[in-house]
């Protein structure tokens, strides 16, 4: 890959003293949707927040060609976004008050909410189908509509490259592919994201695919190329078979 939007290189992370991701060395292709699947305990979610600089290790991670240790605070929250997995936030503040939680590295300090910040934001609800909530409190809202929002929160950034852990926590079907399509019209507009999955058919559908079993690197590679869809049957241990359907890939188990 020539253009590189994120690159690590001998990360090895440990956690309450035990290891859990060993010596990983990666690179993200920008303007492209990157899977991250494995089984459990896999180390998925520790890589991603490793990634995101919210994790100690050792190693090195770049972020859009910039050691990601060497920009600051505001910097990085301008280039990087993030949606954690479970993130709490203020049961009190309002749905549109959280979606512009992710204006701040855009504001001065103290300052009001600009034009640019105010549309930032209801772009970011309706995407998200969330603006007629805009004035519900968050604890107003079911798991999957306060998701939503916290995607909301993630996309008012604008930023080149968004992180997402297990996004598509409590949403039906119906709003997961609302978000397949909300992320593809990201990358065609040239952002990078790069999602930890369980739903191994929808990881299917990004354009390339990280492999993690034990913290380490299984695979890397396109979601189309025989060589995924072999490695993702293994790390699974054989209890899976990805398929042809309906002109896409998908994950079904394997019963036999």
């Amino acid at each position: 890959m020539n253009n590189i939007a994120i690159r690590a290189s001998g990360i090895c992370v440990s956690l309450g003293n035990v290891p859990v991701l060993h010596g990983i060395d990666l690179a993200l292709g920008a303007g492209r949707w990157t899977s991250i699947v494995g089984p459990n305990g896999a180390g998925k979610s520790t890589l991603l927040k490793v990634l995101a600089g919210l994790l100690p290790c050792t190693g090195s991670v770049e972020l859009l060609g910039q050691p990601l240790a060497a920009l600051s605070g505001r910097q990085r929250a301008q280039q990087l976004a993030w949606l954690g997995q479970g993130e709490a936030s203020a049961d009190d503040l309002t749905v549109w008050d959280v979606a512009m939680l992710g204006r701040l590295p855009h504001q001065p300090w103290l300052a009001a909410p600009s034009a640019a910040d105010h549309a930032a934001v209801e772009q970011a609800l309706r995407a998200t189908q969330a603006w007629d909530w805009r004035a519900r409190s968050l604890g107003q809202l079911s798991g999957g509509e306060r998701q939503r929002v916290l995607l909301a929160r993630a996309l008012a950034v604008q930023a080149p490259v968004l992180l997402m852990d297990e996004p598509l926590a409590n949403l039906d079907p119906p709003h997961q592919t609302d978000w397949l399509l909300l992320v593809r019209a990201l990358v065609a507009r040239g952002h990078t994201v790069v999602s930890v999955l369980h739903e191994v058919s929808m990881a299917l559908q990004a354009d390339d695919m990280l492999i993690l079993a034990q913290g380490r690197v299984l695979h890397q590679g396109a979601c189309g190329d025989a060589a995924s869809h072999r490695a993702l049957e293994q790390v699974f241990d054989g209890r899976i078979a990805v398929h042809r359907i309906a002109n896409q890939w998908v994950a079904l188990p394997k019963l036999e």
